[in-house]
């Protein structure tokens, strides 16, 4: 059993060697948290998880490090804008993306670090880059020079003759202008930190390397985060910390964005969808199911359209388990391994798209075993497929999704009573023979949106495809 991945560094899928045999260090680039996240926020968060939970099935013991960038240049205008103390709109939105990841079922990581407690690490770190050449002090500035590391730009593989940085405002006294701030001087009526060059707060590349180095240490596994970190974040952090020392991260691995008509969802841009407003109007298991099941490095193009496709799709294979666990009259524990081929998939580069099919596969063979009324088998495959979904966080009978196989309690409890009552009609139909009249309610409940189905325990219904 080898795990691969592919690498950005390296620009191909490598083997996961780990450093410690037996365990798997992964810092993820995590939320700034200027506003409340969008569905191309969390699917980063989503696609680690699921990577997290590969690991943790292969037997690995996994430290899982999600920084929060709680200052920066946008929650300074945000509290400009808004009148309100940064640390009170960081704080806010640092909840809001806490709400969206959990409801979204992913797993809590190891440690959670805020760059504003991390500010010793970080001074630290300039003293040491500073020592060494590498860094330099300008009025309460802190810049890093890029041309005194070798390899600078290697992960974006651009050449530094070619890049054009433009100067940030108040970054006086650079040597060069592609060098980059790791210290902003204070200004007034902004939040700021004291330090041996005077006051200021950390610039967005420092916070991590810091961060990185004290969670982890100065060499850990896998550094993760969406395609649009990898310059000049990703890189920055790089140099800061081979320059200070450390080896940093083996393995580079970034997602692809949730784009709306072409385009990376932004708030910037207008278009992007808040978390806490799609779980209103969409079941968050299928909003999982929906930023999950693509592969990780692929874009997701955002549409209504295929947000019902996402929804037909895991309906089927909720349908399943339902059908089964009435079958076998309790509920059926997950299989102890997912079958080869699912793990095969999930070995390389976490390939879900191919992992899902074989999930599919098992719900048809489910179902084909449940209409020649063959019992073991169908039990068979469901205990298959929830070790499956088990992996990708999407199994229905998991306790985290208890009491969500609707769009809300409140609102189920009051459709249900009135499908009930039509129900209620239907089984008159029946009883009296009058075949007619009970095919026409189901056919009026079908038209409506409403899946009818008669089980030993008599008729159920669950929303069908929209």
């Amino acid at each position: 059993m080898t795990i691969r991945l592919h690498d950005t560094n390296a620009r191909q899928i490598r083997d996961f060697v780990p450093l410690t045999a037996g365990c798997v260090s992964i810092y993820l680039c995590g939320a700034t948290v200027q506003a409340a996240p969008h569905i191309g926020h969390i699917r980063s968060g989503l696609n680690f998880d699921i990577m997290r939970r590969w690991f943790a099935y292969r037997g690995y013991d996994v430290t899982f490090i999600r920084n929060v960038t709680d200052i920066d240049d946008k929650i300074i205008a945000k509290s400009a804008e808004q009148g309100r103390p940064w640390w009170s709109i960081g704080y806010e939105n640092e909840r809001a993306f806490n709400d969206g990841y959990d409801v979204l079922g992913c797993l809590p990581p190891t440690y959670e670090p805020r760059a504003t407690g991390h500010i010793p690490e970080m001074i630290e770190m300039m003293r040491g880059l500073i020592e060494r050449g590498h860094a330099y002090e300008s009025d309460g500035n802190v810049y890093f020079d890029v041309r005194s590391l070798p390899g600078y730009l290697e992960l974006s593989n651009q050449e530094l003759d070619d890049l054009r940085q433009p100067s940030g405002e108040g970054e006086t006294g650079k040597r060069d202008q592609r060098d980059f701030a790791m210290w902003k001087a204070a200004k007034p009526g902004e939040p700021s930190w004291e330090t041996p060059w005077g006051r200021g707060r950390p610039g967005w590349h420092l916070e991590c390397s810091a961060m990185a180095h004290k969670y982890l240490g100065s060499a850990f596994d896998i550094h993760g985060g969406g395609i649009d970190l990898i310059f000049p974040h990703h890189e920055n952090e790089i140099a800061q910390a081979k320059a200070y020392g450390d080896a940093f991260a083996t393995y580079w691995v970034h997602n692809g964005w949730v784009t709306m008509s072409g385009e990376k969802m932004s708030k910037s841009l207008g278009n992007s969808v808040l978390v806490s407003e799609m779980v209103k109007h969409w079941r968050p298991i299928v909003l999982r199911y929906y930023l999950g099941t693509p592969h990780y490095r692929s874009m997701i193009e955002y549409s209504e359209e295929a947000l019902r496709e996402a929804e037909s799709a895991f309906a089927r294979i909720e349908g399943f388990v339902q059908r089964v666990t009435e079958k076998a009259g309790e509920t059926v524990a997950p299989a102890a391994e997912v079958p080869p081929a699912f793990a095969e998939a999930m070995d390389e580069d976490l390939g879900v798209p191919q992992a899902l099919a074989i999930i599919h596969t098992a719900v048809r063979q489910g179902n084909s075993a449940l209409a020649a009324d063959d019992k073991e088998a169908a039990v068979d495959r469901l205990a298959e497929v929830r070790a499956m979904l088990g992996v990708l966080g999407l199994d229905p009978l998991d306790p985290h999704w208890a009491g969500e196989s609707d769009r809300g309690e409140d609102l189920h409890g009051v459709v249900d009573t009135l499908v009930r009552l039509v129900l209620d009609q239907r089984q008159s139909a029946r009883a009296r023979k009058d075949w007619a009249a009970a095919d026409a309610i189901r056919d009026q409940l079908n038209q409506s949106g409403l899946v009818i189905e008669d089980s030993p325990t008599g008729p159920r219904w669950t929303l069908g495809p929209r």
